[in-house]
């Protein structure tokens, strides 16, 4: 009704004698607080929100490391020496309940001591269990799964150490203790890491760590889920991609490419590389050898093939 001030949009006087609207939900608006600060970081125009935007790009560009399913078991007395000695990241040692003293059990236990390694003791029943039923003669060590680089950390490598990229790409070495020669013998002539698929090849297990004497824990191992795909994306990052062939059209002697940045791709002993493998090869090269019928397995021909390449170097 007319002259009501309580009704919406009323026009009351002021005290000054101005006409103003009703405001009172807009000043009760006006006099609360906007509540706390936010975070640097989550503010669009401040520094700090810049700088995790460009973290997330990054991140979302290369992936994090990839780390095995699930934690591997050595059993056996001679196993487990055989590992500790070589420095497989053992986390833990287990003994039966009972077992026998004799000397390989002492030495475990004196290099599980001296590397700080816990030792539990466990019933004999309990240790076939954790084993999956092996026969660990009363000692059995466990390893966690094997971390592994992404291939651009390879590059990384190589761009730290002021040298070309040397890069070694399994194809279907499904032979874990040749997987561990050839990051031995890579590690040994200066390669920056080694390439392996995730699918079709062996892994750093327990045997491929123990061949690998420990050079698997200087030297970094890559997975990719498509070799191909992998290997042409190093092609675009400068590299050369040669392939081990018996029927290469260059011999290992006259390798012209070896002094620049290089991917050499080593293929199972029986064989060889795969077809699209050696097609995106920019060159195949083959070791010469006295006698054609023989073979040489994945982790001989790519210790023969870097150090041919690392003398190129010198």
């Amino acid at each position: 009704m007319a002259g009501n001030s309580q009704r919406k949009g009323a026009i009351k006087k002021s005290g000054k004698g101005n006409p103003t609207a009703g405001s009172g939900g807009r000043v009760r608006r006006g006099l609360e607080g906007k509540g706390p600060t936010p975070k640097a970081k989550d503010r669009p125009y401040h520094q700090a929100y810049k700088a995790a935007k460009r973290a997330e790009k990054s991140a979302a560009r290369r992936p994090k490391r990839k780390t095995g399913t699930e934690a591997e078991w050595v059993a056996g007395r001679n196993s487990v020496v055989e590992a500790l000695r070589a420095g497989v990241p053992v986390t833990g040692v287990y003994v039966a309940e009972g077992a026998e003293r004799d000397g390989r059990l002492r030495e475990a236990f004196a290099i599980a001591a001296e590397r700080g390694l816990n030792i539990q003791e466990v019933t004999r029943s309990e240790l076939d269990r954790m084993t999956g039923g092996a026969v660990h003669q009363g000692l059995a060590a466990r390893i966690p799964p094997f971390e592994y680089a992404h291939p651009d950390d390879l590059l990384d490598a190589a761009a730290e150490s002021g040298a070309p990229p040397l890069i070694v790409a399994l194809d279907s070495v499904t032979d874990p203790r040749n997987l561990g020669a050839v990051v031995r013998s890579a590690s040994g002539f200066g390669a920056h890491g080694v390439l392996i698929p995730e699918r079709r090849s062996a892994g750093m297990t327990a045997s491929a760590w123990k061949t690998s004497a420990g050079a698997a824990a200087r030297l970094p191992v890559a997975q990719t889920v498509n070799l191909v795909r992998q290997l042409k994306a190093y092609q675009e990052a400068g590299c050369m991609v040669v392939g081990l062939a018996a029927e290469g059209e260059v011999s290992l002697p006259d390798l012209e490419l070896g002094d620049g940045p290089l991917v050499v791709v080593v293929g199972s002993e029986g064989n060889g590389l795969s077809r699209l493998v050696s097609e995106t090869c920019d060159q195949l090269v083959s070791i010469p050898m006295v006698n054609q019928l023989e073979s040489l397995n994945a982790g001989v021909a790519a210790s023969v093939a870097l150090y041919a390449i690392a003398e190129s170097r010198r």
